[in-house]
């Protein structure tokens, strides 16, 4: 497999959301579900700026996409919001767990079908199992 390299950055990646789980569920418990959505965007929006500025700006590519590509924009908050809202209900073990499930169920889709511009590949009874072994997971935990 020589693309290898990128499990242990997705692997990471995959923390960081449990983190930023843990983190949200409080914050959003003191200071209000929204409150605390805003306070990640901002931040997170202050650092993407100082890309931008130190980066060579290619704002006017990016409005010159198909409008449907800029939707994605809009599920990062309600992703937030959702983990903020059940984390502190749940726990971030759970919440993270049927997070899980319905991305690997969407990617599922998205790649049998190579909806979205991405390349097919065919769904087989092994991708199958780790959806059914992610459902059993979403049960225990």
């Amino acid at each position: 497999m020589k693309q290898l390299w990128i499990l242990p950055l997705v692997f990471f990646a995959g923390m960081g959301l449990s983190i930023e789980a843990g983190l949200l569920g409080p914050l959003g418990e003191e200071i209000g579900h929204i409150w605390a959505t805003l306070g990640i965007f901002a931040l997170g929006s202050i650092l993407l700026t100082f890309g931008l500025i130190f980066g060579r700006p290619r704002l006017s590519l990016m409005f010159k996409q198909p409008r449907w590509l800029l939707t994605g924009g809009l599920l990062g908050p309600i992703y937030v919001v959702s983990l903020t809202v059940a984390t502190p209900i749940i726990g971030v073990g759970l919440t993270m767990v049927g997070i899980l499930f319905g991305q690997v169920a969407t990617s599922l889709i998205i790649d049998h079908w190579g909806l979205l511009g991405s390349n097919k590949r065919a769904v087989d009874k092994y991708r199958i199992g780790a959806l059914i072994a992610i459902l059993a997971a979403l049960w225990l935990i």
